[in-house]
């Protein structure tokens, strides 16, 4: 295998798989960071400013973040330990 040291002595495919890449880094990111932002202290397991900073290591910041670092929204664990069984209704 050969050391490439240049964009331009990469294939094309190669510059699209890196540029895919890194445009799926990004997105994770931007999204990791825009919620951490938004989201109020009690909500993130953790200092937010750590998180911050967790954020910007590759694609294992965003994630573990966006897996480990927040407390459920409500609803949505509400939806989750739902049973999928139907409601008996009692008449009344």
């Amino acid at each position: 295998m050969t050391k490439h040291e240049r964009w331009r002595d990469l294939t094309p495919a190669q510059q699209r798989g890196f540029l895919a890449a890194g445009g799926v880094q990004l997105a994770l990111a931007a999204i990791a960071w825009i919620d951490l932002a938004r989201r109020p202290q009690e909500m993130v397991h953790g200092r937010k400013p750590l998180w911050a900073a967790a954020i910007t290591v590759n694609f294992v910041g965003p994630i573990a973040y966006l897996w480990f670092g927040r407390e459920r929204d409500e609803r949505r664990a509400r939806r989750a330990t739902r049973s999928s069984w139907p409601v008996e209704r009692r008449a009344g």
